[in-house]
């Protein structure tokens, strides 16, 4: 399967000079929904992972049928203000801006080990906070996962540590 080609790409998008990678046409494309699911389930088979912690909102849907196939509970880190319960809240730098994401407490079990998945790895920022409650919490993180990865952006400097694995790389805007 040729990732690549089931990436739309949008010039100018956020702001100009920038190239967006969206990878919402993976999702209207079955085969290569597919393939992002059961590379998933190859590159973790040997893991040992007791849960999946999705980041809103595409996170959600790549991580949502990886978590049904391994068994796996699927936890979800929403925007600020979207969970009911009591939570665990971090905010942090965006490319673009700033924003906070939340997990609910008693999601997040002591001495368990959390893979992270989200659809793209730009600065890390995001991936860093999410693993930032993990640890808070008395877990560990087991990994993150996303299809697409800017390592231009550096966010190893940031997530390295947690072995972050993409299934495809682009190294310059």
């Amino acid at each position: 399967m040729n990732l690549d080609k089931a990436i739309r790409k949008v010039q100018d998008f956020p702001k100009p000079g920038v190239l967006f990678y969206d990878v919402t046409s993976i999702f209207t494309n079955p085969a290569a929904f597919r393939f992002v699911i059961k590379s998933m389930v190859d590159l973790y088979k040997d893991t040992k992972i007791d849960g999946i912690i999705a980041i809103e909102s595409r996170g959600f849907l790549v991580a949502a049928p990886f978590a049904l196939e391994r068994s796996l509970p699927l936890v979800l880190a929403r925007k600020k203000g979207k969970l009911p319960g009591e939570t665990i809240t971090k905010s942090y730098s965006l490319e673009y801006g700033e924003a906070s994401l939340e997990i609910h407490r008693s999601d997040i079990i002591l001495g368990k080990r959390w893979l992270i998945v989200d659809d793209l790895i730009a600065t890390g920022g995001t991936l860093e906070a999410v693993a930032q409650m993990i640890e808070r919490s008395g877990a560990e993180v087991a990994g993150i996962f996303s299809i697409i990865g800017l390592p231009f952006l550096s966010y190893m400097r940031k997530i390295g540590q947690y072995n972050p694995q993409t299934l495809i790389n682009y190294n310059k805007e």
